[in-house]
């Protein structure tokens, strides 16, 4: 039986600078607990679908640090989110790139380090383009068991962090082919795949581990089996999330804010949107200078990138029959 770290109601703070190059004490609940991960599965699978209520409190109500906590913490406690393996499945599968660890057989005893390229097959497992000549093929050729360790901002140190343990495998002839296609499909101009001393490997996940970052944990912290990660689902909508939300933080600035403003009840200054899943985005919202990343639901689970901007068309028009009336 695995124990887990919980989202709880005792809540550890953390605040962002605006500069993005400096990271100072904002605000995500989170306190360590042990759960057994039967029950960490269907707590989260409870905060993904339970909705979220809202409620106004006028500007005027907010006058300390306190206040604004605890609208936050109330909040973010009922905003829908994926199930956690879910979300891990997602971004692993969206992602591009990370550090990969291997045991050195230059350095005897210790770990190598190589940031790689790769692309996930459709069981989830990363695949890589390898040169003969590199260090970490050398490794993975007497010791195929390594990591790959990818964080869904790099730049953000209090965001998701996953890393996936398994063992290199070569991508037999017969697979090499629909492999290629899956790997060029992710980074298009890689030509050198096809020179004489590259081959592609698979790593076959072993156990996935993730933890949300410094600080800071809105998932938690745990681990997946092989069987669990292999079994979850890729969110729908993710594919859609970097298109929509560039137009949304390029030409509807001000919409995004309203709809924050409504769905937190805090009068925020402003609000950017990070990325969007089938139950809702995520945002950094600036309030009295200070930075916060924040979690807003959708009314409903999208099944199409057409419901997502019903839904957001939806919300904009709440938020403003609630600031004019």
């Amino acid at each position: 039986m695995r124990t887990m770290a919980m989202p709880c109601s005792f809540p550890i703070f953390t605040r962002l600078n605006v500069n993005k190059t400096h990271l100072s004490p904002v605000l995500l609940p989170f306190c360590h607990s042990s759960f057994s991960l039967s029950h960490r599965r269907s707590l989260s699978m409870a905060f993904a679908t339970q909705p979220s209520t809202q409620q106004a409190v006028s500007p005027g109500d907010i006058n300390s640090d306190a206040n604004v906590f605890q609208l936050i913490q109330t909040h973010q406690k009922k905003a829908a989110r994926l199930p956690p393996v879910e979300e891990i499945r997602t971004v692993l599968y969206h992602s591009i790139r990370g550090m990969l660890s291997t045991f050195s057989q230059k350095v005897e005893g210790y770990p190598s380090g190589s940031m790689v390229d790769f692309a996930c097959d459709i069981d989830g497992s990363p695949i890589l383009a390898v040169s003969s000549l590199a260090t970490h093929t050398k490794d993975l050729l007497v010791n195929p068991k390594c990591s790959l360790l990818v964080a869904r901002d790099p730049e953000d140190r209090t965001d998701l962090v996953i890393t996936l343990h398994g063992d290199a495998v070569s991508v037999s002839e017969k697979d090499k082919a629909a492999i290629r296609t899956a790997y060029l499909a992710k980074h298009p101009n890689a030509f050198w795949v096809d020179f004489g001393d590259f081959q592609f490997i698979r790593i076959e996940p072993k156990v996935v581990r993730y933890v949300s970052g410094v600080a800071t944990a809105l998932l938690g912290s745990g681990e997946f089996s092989k069987e669990e990660y292999q079994a979850a689902k890729i969110d729908p909508i993710a594919q859609f999330s970097k298109p929509v939300a560039s137009h949304m933080n390029r030409d509807h600035a001000e919409d995004t804010r309203l709809i924050v403003q409504h769905s937190t009840s805090i009068a925020v200054d402003s609000a950017y949107i990070l990325d969007i899943d089938s139950l809702g985005f995520n945002v950094k919202a600036v309030y009295q200078g200070s930075t916060y990343k924040l979690r807003i639901p959708f009314p409903r689970r999208t099944e199409e990138r057409k419901d997502v901007k019903t839904l957001v068309v939806e919300m904009l028009q709440a938020a403003k029959s609630q600031f004019s009336s």
